[in-house]
């Protein structure tokens, strides 16, 4: 049954990179882009609201979208130990189902984060939720249990004191997790049906927040740390290529047309590697400097917030094209779809920029509620995760 499963989801992957799921931190490409998605530019509680569903905890994770189903992760409890996995109904936004765990890993973290900062992967047939006390918990569709890894268990030393964030992603069939920190810090692959794991390496024991970035094509994930990028194998964990350069430690990778769009030094673009030799550098700009969100690349052009400040760049060559000045601090990620940027601050105001020569901002809408998670695109819609609440944001009846 499990084969059968696996066959499902590498046969729906062709369709789903197309944009009908969001399965992953910043989608199933890693691209923060949908080309299907139609979210309307404004919204209010009485207008463009398709449902809004209460949540029992905090997190900064994202919303991910399998078919006719939304998923997210929480964390409750005054020690942030209770961890949730819900799974709400796409068109209605009712609950389907609700998991809770109890942590086995240290779920201390800076008053702005909770455990539920990591957000969940899926295959397409199953759910990796991850949260910052290093546990892992994988589900069928249905919400029932397929096994549980609690890797603090193995590793007691793994965490930091602000808390973790670093999402997993999924290759072929292996699950990629980056528990970096000042302790036990390292990266590891695990197989999707049995929760073991196939490799473990370590990693710089410093504190990092980035994501791996799986390279499917390639059968390979990115690794991206302080003090480089390195390419690994996905089902063995070997080594291909290393490029050395002080990489953010928040803002993650984005690989697109054989690019590595790299947060370093601003943005530094790479070839994408066929082999061990490593890659090269393309170009280089200190003006695109991503801060907490991670750049967004479209339609020829490359897109970085620093603060409040949006910067537009040609993709080719890295000149600034234009800047503009947003409201608020930004963590989550702006998504790209039909010539729109959608920012969302974390003070949860929502600024929609129409692209192109200049950007200009052509809608303004407020959750009333901080977010720190990316938005998700998919099934027509916006969906968004505040600390009490998800919303699916689409054009309703007038």
């Amino acid at each position: 049954m499990i084969k059968k499963l696996t066959l499902i989801a590498v046969a729906g992957g062709v369709m789903l990179f197309a944009g009908a799921d969001w399965l992953q931190f910043r989608g199933t490409s890693a691209t923060s882009v949908s080309e299907e998605a139609r979210p309307p530019l404004r919204w209010s509680e009485s207008e463009n609201v398709a449902w809004k569903a209460a949540l029992p905890g905090r997190g900064p994770s994202s919303p991910i979208v399998i078919g006719d189903r939304v998923v997210v992760t929480c964390s409750s409890g005054i020690k942030q130990d209770r961890m949730h996995v819900l799974c709400f109904d796409v068109q209605s936004g009712k609950r389907l189902w609700e998991r809770q765990f109890w942590a086995t890993g240290r779920t201390l973290s800076h008053p702005t984060s909770a455990n539920a900062a990591p957000t969940p992967a899926s295959d397409g047939s199953r759910i990796f939720a991850f949260y910052a006390s290093n546990d892992m918990v994988c589900l069928d569709l249905e919400g029932n249990l397929l096994w549980y890894r609690g890797f603090a268990h193995d590793y007691p030393k793994a965490g930091n004191d602000v808390g973790m964030a670093s999402s997993p992603v999924v290759v072929d069939d292996t699950v990629i997790v980056q528990i970096e920190n000042q302790g036990d810090s390292f990266a590891a692959g695990v197989n999707v049906d049995t929760g073991e794991t196939r490799w473990r390496i370590a990693r710089p024991a410093r504190a990092n927040w980035c994501s791996p970035v799986a390279v499917p094509a390639e059968h390979a994930v990115l690794l991206q740390s302080p003090d480089g990028l390195s390419a690994h194998e996905a089902r063995t964990g070997e080594e291909i290529w290393r490029y050395p350069s002080e990489c953010a430690g928040i803002a993650s990778s984005v690989v697109l047309d054989g690019k590595i769009y790299l947060p370093s030094d601003g943005v530094t673009v790479l070839t994408l590697p066929k082999n061990s030799s490593g890659p090269e550098v393309l170009w280089n700009s200190n003006r695109l400097r991503p801060s907490s969100s991670s750049p967004v690349v479209y339609r020829g052009k490359v897109y970085t917030l620093n603060g409040a400040i949006l910067v537009c760049a040609d993709e080719k060559t890295g000149d600034t094209e234009w800047q503009l000045r947003l409201k608020g601090r930004f963590w989550a990620t702006p998504v790209a779809v039909d010539d729109h940027l959608f920012c969302v601050n974390q003070d949860g105001q929502a600024s929609v920029v129409k692209l192109g020569e200049k950007g200009k901002v052509v809608g303004e809408s407020e959750f009333g509620a901080g977010v720190q998670g990316s938005p998700a695109l998919a099934a027509g819609a916006l969906f968004v995760r505040t600390d009490g609440h998800l919303w699916k944001i689409a054009a309703t009846p007038k």
